[in-house]
């Protein structure tokens, strides 16, 4: 049999347009935003996202990328702007690689989100749920409590560069101020730099990670031994700051004063979760709060039931069931997480919770935690979404089901298989988790029949 050649590599006839060079400045008409926020704009046949702009402004556009009909750019100049445009809160927007929806009111931040959520639910799963629920919101600024401070070593300029990411970049973005960051870290962050560039060896410092819950930590991460001075000089800045010192070396973070506890508190429920760093905690505490007090409305646990909760973490979800319902079952992936989730539960005096480890892209109706069937479930998968699981849900036992996304694309075909399965999509909304950036979270209720 004669081999056909492939088309793919064939040429579509015409010369091949010249490739636009990185660094090159454009004006641009942007026409309408992407569902990351980023202002798309035609020009010659090729599409251009641009962040930092609006529909129906023209700006002067800096290229960052490009590849073959698609170009992404920044917004260099606003040469016309929208009435919508509003002037940034941090001096820092448009060269930090954090925040990019400053320029673009809340309420207009929150609209993006929710069309991004239906438009996905709609592509992939040609769904809508039979109610939408308003948006779960809080401050757009000072929410924070965690970041992730940048540090390197000038070997040229002798210097120690400090602060966040430059956007489509490696720089750093040297940062004074960090309006979404909760007050206690803003003032840690502002006194940071001048501590580090104090110590005695600099060049061997990673990373600083910034926390703040029952109480502000400061971890430090270093690739070298260090001196006591230095060590001297971080317990005495972080006591003046009221926080815990951690440092991380060539093992895992330890913390300087080990009896020191690190975590967060969910009030309704009277509840203290226990963490260290490098743990998932959701980085907006009074959403995170939010987030589940309506998941447990919308799962309406029943006192007898036996409930499921996978992708458990540290218990974020699992203690607050425990204390409404017969027993719930919780599982994770991850056996150091198992193991700080079963610690918080005996903290916090709770007898009725058991945890597994189970690797979740495997069948769970051999699991023997899974024999007794369930009332309800709930999930909270990484953005990789659960769709192994969705698949075997149906053996399980249980109507109804609550499902926390932090990636709408996901959610949309997890859903698909969920209502192939016979759930119905009843409610589903966004979670400003993360207010300022263009990121999507989402909750969504199913019943079964």
């Amino acid at each position: 049999m004669a081999k056909h050649k492939s088309l793919r590599f064939q040429p579509s006839g015409g010369e091949r347009k010249a490739q636009v060079p990185v660094g090159k400045k454009q004006k641009l008409t942007i026409e309408r935003l992407a569902n990351d926020g980023r202002g798309i704009a035609f020009v010659e046949g090729r599409s251009w996202f641009v962040a930092g702009s609006l529909p129906g402004e023209e700006v002067e556009a800096r290229v960052l990328n490009a590849r073959a009909q698609v170009v992404e750019a920044r917004t260099e100049r606003v040469l016309r702007a929208v009435e919508l445009r509003r002037e940034p809160a941090c001096a820092h927007a448009g060269t930090c690689g954090g925040c990019t929806l400053q320029h673009l009111p809340h309420d207009e931040q929150l609209a993006l989100k929710q069309r991004t959520l239906a438009e996905q639910l709609k592509r992939f799963a040609e769904l809508q749920p039979d109610e939408w629920v308003a948006p779960l919101s809080g401050p757009e600024l000072g929410y924070r409590r965690r970041a992730r401070i940048a540090v390197r070593w000038d070997v040229k300029a002798k210097r120690l560069e400090v602060g966040f990411r430059a956007a489509a970049s490696q720089d750093i973005v040297a940062i004074d101020d960090c309006p979404v960051l909760v007050q206690p870290l803003q003032s840690i962050l502002r006194a940071l730099p001048q501590l580090l560039r104090s110590l005695d060896k600099p060049q061997a410092l990673g990373h600083v990670e910034l926390f703040h819950g029952t109480q502000s930590a400061v971890l430090l991460r270093h690739t070298a031994p260090l001196g006591e001075s230095d060590v001297q000089r971080l317990r005495d800045f972080c006591a003046e700051h009221d926080a815990q010192l951690w440092l991380h070396g060539a093992g895992g973070p330890e913390a300087d004063q080990p009896e020191l506890g690190l975590g967060y508190r969910l009030e309704p429920w009277n509840l203290e979760l226990q963490y260290r760093p490098g743990d998932f905690v959701q980085v907006n505490g009074l959403i995170n709060q939010s987030m589940v007090e309506q998941a447990l409305d919308w799962l309406a646990p029943q006192a007898g039931e036996r409930v499921l909760d996978l992708f458990c973490g540290l218990g974020n979800f699992a203690l607050p069931l425990a204390q409404q319902v017969r027993e719930v079952v919780a599982v994770e992936g991850v056996q150091t997480m198992v193991e700080r989730a079963r610690d918080n539960a005996q903290r916090n005096g709770l007898g009725n919770l058991h945890f597994f480890r189970a690797d979740l892209s495997n069948p769970l109706a051999g699991e023997p935690w899974a024999a007794q069937g369930f009332g309800a479930i709930l999930l909270d998968p990484p953005r990789d979404g659960a769709f192994e699981v969705v698949k075997q849900i149906g053996v399980l036992g249980a109507r109804r089901l609550v499902y926390v996304s932090c990636n709408p694309a996901t959610l949309a075909r997890d859903a698909a298989e969920l209502v192939r399965q016979g759930f119905r999509l009843k409610r589903a909304g966004i979670l400003d988790m993360f207010p300022q950036t263009a990121h999507v979270e989402a909750m969504a209720l199913f019943e079964l029949g």
